[in-house]
């Protein structure tokens, strides 16, 4: 596949749709690729490559509300990859996703012009804990993570346990004043075809290209055209921080023809109930958009009377095909009990 100049908005559009209402916003990547000085950008299916080919993944981690105003630099992930290729002690000439929803989408085509970009993602939405990768879901051995610490330094993370690699990068990000970049090394591209979610840049763009095409439809056409299910339309009445996590919010919604419906979330939109029955979980990919401008909003951008349409899109086949990773996504993942979906 080839992305031409044009299509960085609708694959941009896309992603925003995957974050769930989380991810960050999608605009500074969208500038930083169209002031890059590149033509059309060529995506590798991970069919089409050697399978014993180094790949890494790369990612914005943190607060992505900070990044506009610590704009990051021509080559921000320049000293970590260096990092990851001493500690290696080979090149690695292949980038795919770490985060297939919101900002962190786009990263891997910041090195279009030095990698090869490879059509595969590791987690096919938004997600806020680096532990939640494919990759570390599946205990694939020998990843290692490195991001930045501040002052131009860098923190490098060998762990085989999923949740230490967590803390570690979280704790060196704080560090380095809440957000910072990230890079995951130590797999192959054979690794890929197990252990991440093929063909997920191709799904944000068809996504997104039929977002624009059909925003202005009704609310029940636009989700058939997005391929997913309408949930709910209506006003936000109300914006709650749970009692037992700060972190959580209810938004009561009064929908048409007196429904009360409620979304549950977190950094991202994580279920729906509707008259106290649960309609959508994660890991479903739940959107909410403002009913008047069709505006992608983030968790963060649900306010008292904006009048809002709520959308439910399939998650990627790849939770559910083993419990075990499915588990790592549900709604009890997070903490929130009750609001798996069966």
């Amino acid at each position: 596949m080839r992305l031409e100049r044009d299509d960085v908005a609708a694959l941009a559009r896309g992603y925003a749709l995957l974050g769930s209402g989380g991810g960050g916003s999608t605009t500074m990547l969208e500038l930083m690729l169209g002031a890059a000085d590149h033509g059309p950008i060529d995506v590798t299916p991970v069919s089409a490559l050697d399978p014993a080919t180094p790949c890494l993944g790369v990612a914005f981690v943190g607060s992505t509300m900070l990044l506009s105003e610590r704009m990051p630099g021509a080559e921000p992930f320049g000293a970590l990859l260096r990092a990851v290729e001493r500690w290696l002690g080979h090149p690695v000439p292949a980038v795919c996703s770490l985060e297939g929803g919101g900002m962190n989408g786009l990263a891997p085509l910041t090195l279009a012009k030095t990698h090869t970009v490879v059509d595969a993602d590791c987690t096919g939405r938004a997600v806020p804990g680096l532990d939640q990768m494919s990759l570390f879901v599946d205990r694939v051995p020998g990843l290692v993570f490195a991001c930045e610490t501040g002052a131009d330094g860098v923190a490098l993370v060998e762990a085989t346990r999923a949740i230490d690699a967590e803390r570690v990068v979280r704790s060196a990000i704080i560090q380095a004043g809440g957000v910072g970049c990230a890079v995951l090394a130590g797999f192959t591209v054979g690794d890929l075809r197990e252990h991440a979610i093929e063909g997920h840049l191709a799904r944000a763009l068809d996504l997104g290209r039929a977002f624009l095409a059909h925003a202005r439809l009704a609310p029940p056409l636009l989700a058939e055209a997005l391929g997913g299910e309408l949930l709910a339309e209506g006003r936000i009445l109300s914006v709650a921080p749970s009692v037992t996590d700060p972190h959580v919010s209810a938004i009561e919604v009064a929908g048409i023809g007196g429904t009360v419906h409620r979304v549950v979330a977190r950094s991202e939109t994580l279920a729906v109930l509707s008259d106290g029955l649960l309609v959508a979980a994660a890991p479903e990919v739940i959107v909410v958009l403002d009913a008047v401008s069709r505006e992608i909003l983030e968790v963060t951008d649900l306010s008292l009377a904006r009048h809002v349409v709520v959308l439910a899109l399939p998650a990627p086949d790849w939770w559910s095909e083993r419990p075990e990773r499915r588990a790592r996504i549900v709604p009890s993942a997070y903490g929130l009990d009750g609001l798996d979906a069966a």
